[in-house]
């Protein structure tokens, strides 16, 4: 029980803590005769970042009430979630002035690489590598829950039927007809 609860609110842990990653500042950066810094939100450099966290979350959601079968499809979800987390994020730090290169474009109205050499300051946050971190963790777990999700034990089976049961001998009254409707019977079907 203890490793499926970890499991599961790491995975909710990894996908909050990549759409917080994603909300703020990734690349500062200053171009050649201003004095403004500008900074650049994840969010701002690769729209994907949230769709993929949110799913991350609520992966960790559907874990809760799955069964083992699906439980294992979730977790391989869950793994290649948190790699696609990690390819996005990489892609920002390994080039940020390129992941920017829009929004220089945006300010300066020059496009291609001419509008990247008019940067004289730039800066990458810790924030991209929170992602990444983010992403590790989901993959990770993503795997723990892939390899051992199938042998957790069953949620609860509250909404499950219980099946058909024996007409009650005798007369019905109210309450036994609500018990009826509670059980899924329908308790005006012998009287038709």
């Amino acid at each position: 029980m203890r490793a499926k609860l970890l499991s599961l609110g790491g995975v909710a842990i990894a996908g909050g803590g990549a759409l917080l990653a994603g909300a703020q500042p990734w690349v500062s950066f200053m171009l050649d005769g201003t004095h403004e810094v500008v900074a650049v939100t994840g969010h701002e450099i690769n729209a994907a970042l949230s769709p993929v966290a949110i799913a991350l979350v609520a992966a960790a959601l559907a874990l809760t009430i799955a069964g083992p079968v699906f439980r294992r499809v979730l977790g391989a979800l869950v793994a290649l979630l948190g790699a696609g987390l990690i390819a996005l994020s990489v892609d920002i730090v390994t080039a940020p002035l390129s992941a920017v290169s829009g929004r220089i474009t945006e300010i300066t109205g020059i496009v291609g690489g001419a509008s990247t050499s008019m940067v004289v300051w730039s800066q990458l946050s810790v924030w991209a590598w929170v992602s990444i971190a983010a992403g590790a963790v989901a993959v990770l777990l993503g795997l723990v829950v892939l390899v051992f999700g199938g042998r957790w034990a069953a949620g609860g089976r509250k909404y499950d039927t219980t099946g058909a049961t024996a007409p009650r001998s005798g007369g019905t009254d109210r309450i036994s007809d609500w018990d009826a409707l509670s059980d899924g019977d329908d308790p005006t079907e012998d009287i038709r």
